[in-house]
């Protein structure tokens, strides 16, 4: 069932969305050269912490995962497309890194991801995090009353594909209010015109995430959790959460 939220409630998914864009940039402000994937974790439990905010990543357990997931961001790097865990593993210069991460605060959700780079990006890198961010743009913009859900994901898919991009099925952007994940489901690819009409008060997370070597298959890893690309391509991922408004589209993941 869609839940359309009251202008009280987008307000105070706001003050959730704004600690988790200052989750986001103490993230990549500590993201160097030697540094510990569950290191970046630290950091973001403390922003959480002094914000007086929980976490709808730890202990979230879906039905395809094997055990509830351990951390407060997902940090996949490189050829990891989304849900990767923070461990032990450093960064190195180069690598291309998606952060996602989430907050809760008096009972109301806020979600969020962005790609960067860690020391020299690579070119080919930095066309694939730019078009992705693109893509976000366009479906926020696709985001208007009287528009549907499928004019979201025609605007992010028409842009991937274009840049001869990969667009993984099966996960996409979604519902958000008093839980993280709620309908409707919102696909980074789609026909305009179809599914449900979006109304003032709709709040979504729109997330596209691309495969730069152009297939769309991924795979699990062993932990359950990650998915990669299954050509070890690399992938670029970005999340806003976005209230439909009578105004237009409100992002409420901004500082």
């Amino acid at each position: 069932m869609v839940e359309i939220k009251t202008d009280a409630s987008v307000d105070a998914m706001r003050v959730a969305g704004r600690v988790v864009a200052e989750a986001l940039a103490a993230v990549r402000a500590a993201a160097a050269p030697g540094v510990r994937l569950r290191e970046l974790d630290e950091v973001a439990r403390t922003v959480l912490s002094e914000a007086g905010a929980g976490s709808p990543f730890l202990g979230y357990r879906p039905s395809f995962a094997p055990t509830p997931f351990p951390a407060v961001i997902c940090a996949s790097v490189n050829d990891a497309i989304v849900h990767g865990i923070p461990d032990a593993s450093r960064l190195r210069d180069g690598d291309l890194v998606s952060i996602d991460c989430g907050a809760v605060v008096d009972g109301w959700t806020g979600d969020a991801a962005v790609s960067f780079t860690v020391g020299t990006p690579r070119p080919e890198d930095r066309r694939l995090m730019d078009v992705t961010r693109q893509a976000l743009a366009a479906g926020i913009a696709a985001a208007m009353v009287g528009a549907r859900i499928g004019d979201i994901s025609h605007a992010i898919g028409s842009v991937g594909r274009a840049a001869g991009y990969g667009i993984p099925d099966d996960f996409g952007g979604h519902g958000i209010g008093r839980r993280m994940h709620e309908d409707p489901a919102v696909p980074n690819e789609g026909r305009p015109g179809r599914g449900f009409v979006l109304r003032h008060g709709l709040v979504i997370a729109i997330e596209p995430m691309f495969l730069s070597g152009g297939r769309d298959d991924y795979r699990p890893d062993d932990d359950g959790w990650t998915l990669r690309t299954t050509d070890g391509s690399r992938a670029a991922h970005f999340e806003h959460t976005v209230a439909v408004t009578e105004n237009g589209p409100r992002v409420l993941t901004v500082p």
